[in-house]
C-alpha cells in the first residue's frame, strides 16, 4: 500500500468541499460506481486518511439481493460486487459489520490495530490482514425506512480521529438521498427489464410510455411453446407442472438472450421473442441466423436438461415487419409487437405437432439463411391469403 496523506498537517481536512461537490455534481452522475470512485478520490485529495470506501445497497431484482461499489486507493477502477439472494442465511453476512449496520440502523466502529478475536467477523480479520487499521460504517437511511451502508476504512497508523469520524457522518448524511436515487433508479430498471426485457425495459424508462407510441421495425420473430402442455398439466401435480414450465421458460430465455434476442411475452406455456434489425446492430440475415440458433439451443438444452427432459418443444420462425410499442387502455399499457408477421410466426409454430418437426419457418425466413433448408409442406394459414411454403432445417445442416 502507498503512504496515506501526511497526518501531521496543522489544518485538518474539511468535509464542506466534498459535500458541495456531491450536491453540485455527484448527484447528477449516471453511474453509482463512478460516483463512489470520485468521492473516494476527492476525499483522499482533501486529506482524509482513506484507503477504502464501500457503498452497499439492497435492491429488488430476480437474481440479486444487494450490490456494492468498492473503491480502493491503489486499485484503479471501482469494483462492483453483486450478492445473490439467500444473503441473510450466509455466514459471510451474518454478524458482519454490514449486517449489524442494517439490523440496528446505527454506526459500527472497530479499531483494527487492536487485537481481534474469534468473535470478530472474518471480514474484519481479512481487512486487518491487508493492512487496515480502522473501520467505520454508517447507515444511510432512506425516506422509505430502508437502509444502505457507507463504510470508510484506513491503513493510517493512528486510525481515524474524532474529526475524521465527524466529517464522515456529515458526508454520509448528504450521500443518503443521493444513494436513494441511485437505488430507486436501479430497482426501476431491474423491474422493467424483468417484466419487459432489457431493450424494451430501457425504452420504457426512457419515456416511451404513451399509448399508441409505436414504430415499425423489421425483425425475426420466434414463437415457441410446449407440445401437449394441456395433457402434461392435467397429469402432473400443480407444483410439478409449474416447475416444469419454469424450466422451459428458463431454457428458452437463456437461448434467446445468448443470441441477442429479447423475450417480449410469456403467454400461457408459450414464448414470443424478437430479434430486431432496426437499431443498426443486426442485419436481417443475422437476425434470422440468431433466431434459428436460439431455437436449436433451446431444443438441445431441453433434451439434455434432467428437469426438462420430458418436454417436447415446438418453435415457429418468421421474418417481417412488426408494430413495436405501446397498446392498451387509458390506464393499462402493454409493450408488445403486433402485425401479420407475428400472426404468421404463431400459425407456423402451431404446425409443428402435425408436421412432426420441432422447428419450422417461413420462406421469408429461409431466404435469409446461409445454410440449406428443406421444404416440409405448403400450407394455408388461418387468417392469411394463399398458401405458405413451410421449411425446416436441412438434415445435412
Amino acid at each position: 500500500m502507498t503512504d496515506t496523506p501526511d497526518r501531521t498537517e496543522l489544518v485538518p481536512w474539511r468535509s464542506e468541499p466534498i459535500i458541495q461537490w456531491l450536491l453540485d455534481e455527484g448527484r447528477l452522475m449516471d453511474d453509482v460506481d463512478e460516483t463512489v470512485e470520485q468521492l473516494g478520490e476527492r476525499m483522499l485529495s482533501a486529506g482524509a486518511p482513506l484507503w477504502r470506501l464501500r457503498l452497499s445497497m439492497r435492491t429488488l431484482h430476480p437474481l440479486i439481493a444487494a450490490f456494492s461499489s468498492v473503491w480502493e486507493r491503489d486499485a484503479g477502477d471501482t469494483e462492483r460486487i453483486e450478492t445473490p439472494h439467500g444473503l441473510e442465511g450466509r455466514s459471510a453476512y451474518i454478524g458482519s459489520p454490514l449486517e449489524i449496520i442494517g439490523r440496528t440502523g446505527t454506526a459500527f466502529r472497530k479499531r483494527l490495530s487492536n487485537t481481534l478475536t474469534s468473535a470478530d467477523h472474518t471480514v474484519l480479520h481479512d481487512l486487518k490482514a491487508r493492512g487496515a487499521t480502522d473501520y467505520f460504517g454508517l447507515p444511510l437511511i432512506y425516506a422509505s425506512g430502508t437502509t444502505a451502508s457507507l463504510v470508510f476504512t484506513t491503513d493510517a497508523a493512528d486510525g481515524f480521529s474524532d474529526h475524521d469520524v465527524e466529517c464522515f457522518a456529515e458526508i454520509a448524511s448528504v450521500m443518503a438521498p443521493i444513494a436513494e436515487v441511485f437505488s430507486t433508479r436501479r430497482i426501476a430498471l431491474a423491474v422493467a427489464e424483468a417484466y419487459l426485457g432489457s431493450r424494451t425495459g430501457r425504452r420504457v424508462l426512457d419515456g416511451q410510455i404513451t399509448r399508441g407510441d409505436i414504430e415499425k421495425i423489421n425483425a425475426a420473430i420466434l414463437v415457441s411453446d410446449i407440445r401437449d402442455w394441456s395433457g402434461l398439466s392435467n397429469r402432473l401435480p400443480a407444483e410439478e407442472a409449474l416447475a416444469l414450465a419454469n424450466s422451459y421458460f428458463e431454457i428458452v430465455a437463456q437461448a434467446v438472450e445468448a443470441n441477442d434476442g429479447e423475450i417480449l411475452k410469456f403467454i400461457g406455456d408459450g414464448v414470443l421473442a424478437i430479434f430486431p434489425t432496426d437499431d443498426g446492430s443486426m442485419s436481417g440475415e443475422a437476425a434470422c441466423r440468431n433466431a434459428l440458433s436460439a431455437a436449436r439451443q433451446a431444443l438441445r438444452t431441453a433434451h439434455t436438461d434432467r428437469k426438462a427432459s420430458s418436454l417436447r418443444l415446438g418453435t415457429g420462425l418468421h421474418f417481417g415487419e412488426v408494430l413495436y410499442g405501446n397498446i392498451g387502455s387509458a390506464t393499462r399499457i402493454d409493450f408488445t409487437v403486433l402485425g401479420q408477421a407475428v400472426n404468421i410466426a404463431s400459425r407456423i409454430e402451431g404446425l409443428c405437432s402435425r408436421l412432426g418437426e420441432p422447428i419450422l419457418f417461413s420462406e421469408a425466413f429461409a431466404e435469409r439463411l446461409a445454410e440449406p433448408s428443406a421444404v416440409v409442406a405448403d400450407e394455408t394459414l388461418k387468417g392469411q391469403e394463399g398458401t405458405f411454403r413451410i421449411f425446416t432445417v436441412s438434415p445435412s445442416a
